[in-house]
């Protein structure tokens, strides 16, 4: 799993959430850059993207992501009103959110790509 989010704590508990989910975190990344990275590097087999990072999107790594066939979940507080028009059909998990919340989200976007 990559994970992508900018906010250090939130980052801390979301791995949390994921490691009681049954995920483990290969990649994280604070940065599209540093995502990008991982993502290029191979062995990412889902990801959990936060949207605005910094003031930049998430949208570069979705595109690679989505070229690479990698399923992925977008987190955030604009639901997907602040997705791009292409990506409006993905998954959105909606900050601030729950443990079930995320599970659905991650099981959903798992299951559709089988």
């Amino acid at each position: 799993m990559l994970l992508v989010e900018d906010e250090a704590l939130i980052a801390m508990n979301v791995e949390d959430m994921l490691d009681a989910l049954g995920y483990i975190v290969v990649a994280a990344g604070a940065g599209a850059d540093e995502a990008l990275a991982a993502v290029e590097g191979g062995g990412i087999d889902a990801a959990l993207l936060d949207v605005n990072l910094r003031g930049r999107t998430s949208f570069p790594v979705a595109d690679a992501l989505a070229a690479r066939d990698v399923p992925f979940v977008f987190a955030t507080g604009y639901g997907n009103r602040g997705l791009r028009e292409d990506f409006r059909d993905r998954p959105v998990l909606q900050k601030p959110f729950k443990l079930r919340d995320m599970e659905l989200a991650l099981s959903g976007a798992l299951a559709a790509d089988r």
